[in-house]
């Protein structure tokens, strides 16, 4: 019953997946190799071969095996056998410089291929056949690059860009700050034109009581 119980939720989740996708059809068994299929390495090095696998209905007995394309003839590099999911394969390997690396209770049967040379430029074929639904196989190719030396990637124009965007940034600070001490400096001097002119206001309305003063003085008869 548990068994029958997860066949139909997976069966509920890939359908309702292929929904999404405009596709009415339950999904079959399919090898990825990532989003990216082409990957440069320096000669020398080690690179990662990736490969996942998946099925709606579950896999039993997985066949999978690596090769590699040297000028049309297949040079087989690994291959191995998952009994049912969550099992650990025997792999056999072929080649000294691989190494397999993968697990099945991550879906993985990606490899690793050490010390590369420029001979082993070109595409690795990864391949599963699932005897679960009837044989039913798919394959997905990894392109490898070797290289003598990465690329170096070329900032200029991000240098350029950075620096025009901290030019005129600064530019605006400067700008900002004249603008700040013409208004503070603006604003002092109508302080102090605003202060002379109460102080002269004051002065003349105390030099007009004193001449009205001095002139009741002189108006005012003698008894």
């Amino acid at each position: 019953c548990v068994s029958l119980y997860k066949l139909h939720t997976k069966l509920h989740n890939c359908v309702s997946s292929q929904k999404k996708h405009s596709v009415w059809s339950v999904g079959g068994l399919e090898v990825s190799t990532g989003k990216v299929s082409t990957v440069e390495a320096m000669n020398g090095s080690t690179v990662l071969l990736p490969c996942t696998y998946s099925s709606c209905i579950g896999i039993k007995n997985l066949y999978f095996n690596w090769h590699y394309n040297d000028n049309g003839t297949m040079m087989r590099l690994c291959e191995a056998e998952i009994p049912m999911e969550g099992v650990e394969p025997k792999v056999f390997v072929y080649h000294e410089r691989v190494e397999f690396v993968g697990s099945s209770k991550s879906n993985n049967i990606s490899i690793l291929l050490w010390n590369i040379t420029f001979e082993d430029q070109g595409e690795y074929i990864c391949f599963a056949r699932n005897p679960k639904e009837k044989n039913r196989n798919h394959s997905a190719v990894f392109t490898l690059i070797v290289v003598d030396q990465m690329k170096e990637v070329d900032n200029t124009l991000t240098v350029i860009i950075v620096s025009v965007l901290g030019g005129v940034i600064g530019l605006v600070i400067i700008v900002m700050v004249i603008k700040a001490l013409v208004v503070h400096f603006l604003l002092k001097d109508d302080e102090k034109n605003k202060e002379c002119l109460v102080s002269s206001s004051g002065n003349d309305n105390t030099e007009n009581g004193l001449s009205g003063a001095k002139a009741d003085n002189k108006g005012t008869p003698k008894a």
